[in-house]
């Protein structure tokens, strides 16, 4: 990656490099000579993610390499110009692979669209990984994300549980980091919008139709009496004791 980020874009905010620096410290989330594959989605979340790691490597004594690579799920029919040019202008290499995940989902059917497409979609940024020598990919969760996932899991499977920080993929032989998890969508909407970060249009047809939108309207409510809710649940996966786990006799 080549240093053209002076000038392009103003300062991201000290709350938000801390929140992600914070993350990449506690789970140990890059290491020197890393080459780091980008999951761009188009979206707010993962373009900043991106800026803030070009921000990071020029300043960090921790050298890594990045790449990103966004998966378009209508197989061709994406625009992804406007993802193309940020990484230009950021001195990114950038890699689109096409895949009718949409297609797909219409004909299977599928009741958890969002689940399914996640899969592909981490799957391919995954293969591509592999094909670029990159060591990990970087994904764009964040802090709502973390509790509306442990919610869902919760109310819909009886388990608590989340994705992690950092998880190794054994068959790809690939980490998954998400240096993102302690940051808040509010900030990171807020902060796309000051920044005039460029944002691709969705192209997901279930957009706002999901199980994960209704959590996150249950989350907004409850967060009227309990503002830090989001955190007590990350802090939650901190303090999980085996002794409160009830022993049923076999």
């Amino acid at each position: 990656m080549s240093d053209k980020t002076s000038g392009i874009y103003p300062s991201i905010s000290q709350r938000v490099k801390k929140g992600i620096g914070c993350a990449i410290g506690d789970y140990d989330l890059i290491s020197t000579n890393d080459r780091i594959m980008v999951g761009l989605s188009g979206g707010k979340d993962s373009a900043l993610l991106l800026l803030a790691l070009t921000e990071i490597l020029k300043k960090s004594p921790v050298k890594f390499e990045l790449e990103a690579c966004t998966v378009d799920m209508t197989n061709g029919k994406m625009d992804t110009s406007c993802i193309e040019a940020f990484c230009n202008s950021l001195g990114v290499p950038y890699h689109v692979k096409c895949h009718p995940i949409e297609e797909i989902i219409n004909i299977r059917d599928e009741r958890s669209p969002c689940s399914l497409c996640s899969n592909f979609r981490r799957g391919i940024i995954c293969s591509m990984a592999v094909e670029r020598n990159c060591d990990s990919i970087a994904l764009g969760h964040n802090l709502d994300d973390v509790s509306e996932t442990a919610l869902m899991n919760l109310f819909h499977t009886g388990r608590y549980r989340c994705f992690k920080p950092k998880l190794w993929q054994s068959r790809s032989k690939i980490w998954v980091i998400r240096p993102m998890v302690y940051i808040e969508e509010r900030l990171i909407q807020n902060e796309t919008e000051r920044l005039g970060i460029p944002i691709a249009k969705n192209p997901c047809p279930y957009s706002g139709k999901t199980e994960r939108n209704r959590t996150k309207d249950l989350i907004s409510t409850l967060s009227d009496q309990i503002p830090d809710i989001r955190k007590k649940i990350i802090k939650s996966f901190t303090n999980i004791d085996t002794e409160d786990r009830w022993v049923k006799n076999n």
